[in-house]
């Protein structure tokens, strides 16, 4: 019989939990991304609209998980690709810690991870603005996509647009996944 002395123990402890976690973030699939909110394809949810569409503007919560390995920060993007909306921008983020793997609902403006950075959406404000599809135009798509990116830090101006959003993850991006969002009126 084996022995194991407290130091020991503490050790294949740490070992474990380390392995477990790695397992957890570093998983063996492609990197999902999910909301408590909705499903894929599935309809958003009244709160997360603004509140011209009778909403209270509260960001989506979000996870994700099977980060690729090189990854050392994240960046997001809600985007309405209808035709109508002309990838509108709803949400974009940058520099979002690793460590961070979800934001929880109505994190925007005021509950945003240490570091991170929220920039300007097309309705002219920075960080979230919910769905406000205009009237008649059918279901919009929101197409929330998270980035696994190879840098700390994006250097972009806070009011830098989706073009400039764009060509800063050029080159950047060691994976990403994305959920569709459903809202019309």
């Amino acid at each position: 019989m084996r022995i194991w002395n407290a130091s020991a123990l503490f050790l294949a402890t740490l070992i474990f939990l380390l392995l477990l976690r790695s397992d957890t973030i570093y998983g063996g699939g492609n990197m999902e991304v999910s909301s408590a909110a909705f499903k894929d394809k599935g309809k958003i949810p009244v709160q997360y609209f603004t509140p011209g569409a009778g909403g209270q503007n509260l960001s989506v919560p979000l996870i994700w998980k099977n980060v690729p390995p090189g990854t050392k920060s994240f960046a997001l993007s809600i985007i309405d690709i209808h035709p109508v909306a002309q990838s509108w921008v709803h949400w974009l983020v940058i520099n979002i810690p690793l460590q961070v793997t979800s934001l929880e609902e109505g994190a925007s403006r005021s509950r945003m991870p240490a570091g991170s950075k929220e920039l300007v959406n097309s309705f002219g404000e920075i960080g979230y603005g919910g769905p406000q599809p205009p009237k008649g135009t059918g279901s919009h798509p929101y197409v929330v996509t998270v980035y696994a990116l190879s840098v700390d830090r994006l250097d972009l101006r806070a009011d830098a647009l989706l073009p400039e959003f764009k060509k800063a993850l050029e080159g950047k991006v060691t994976g990403s996944a994305a959920i569709t969002g459903m809202y019309g009126r």
